[in-house]
């Protein structure tokens, strides 16, 4: 065996050897791939309000599908089905969601309440920041933007997982939450 000295090397980058990253070394960017350069160009191309427009393009799909499906008269292993109800028999975060914008489309709130009440409350919202964030992106408007801080959010979202479990607790008053 021998002592190792102050300069003593043990890896295979001696420029490593005191575990400190080589100064004034520069690493060449990472090229895109073809795909990734195709977006890039497409979205450089695009006028301001083609995102915007995508968008309200897939709400309106979305909308579109629960007003056509009608999901308030569907079987309950009718497809496209939760796939967490299908294989445990527990209702996920979202369920009833799509049946409350079905009812929120067609104005009655109190039954669109009754499916997943967390989702109708935060359509207002998600419609503020949506006009907002659109309006800005599309046509240059200012409007006054919601912010919502990071413990609002945390708290809005350990409600929801706290509504997740408590519609799937099986003794009253949480089977009045079954969907």
């Amino acid at each position: 065996m021998h002592a190792a000295g102050p300069h003593a090397h043990h890896g295979p980058y001696p420029e490593h050897a005191g575990g400190a990253w080589p100064a004034g070394v520069a690493y060449p960017p990472v090229e895109p791939d073809r795909f990734t350069r195709l977006v890039l160009r497409l979205h450089a191309r695009a006028p301001r309000w083609a995102v915007p427009l995508a968008a309200l393009g897939c709400v309106g799909l979305g909308m579109a599908y629960a007003l056509l499906s009608d999901p308030t008269h569907s079987d309950p292993d009718a497809r496209p089905t939760c796939l967490l109800k299908l294989t445990t028999g527990l209702d996920c975060p979202g369920c009833g969601g799509t049946r409350a914008l079905w009812y929120v489309l067609h104005a009655d709130l109190p039954a669109a309440a009754r499916h997943h009440f967390l989702f109708v409350f935060s359509l207002p919202f998600l419609a503020w920041l949506f006009v907002s964030w659109a309006g800005n992106r599309a046509f240059g408007w200012r409007l006054p933007e919601l912010r919502i801080s990071p413990r609002v959010i945390g708290g809005f979202l350990a409600l929801w997982l706290a509504f997740s479990v408590a519609r799937n607790l099986p003794w009253a008053p949480f089977t009045s939450l079954y969907v």
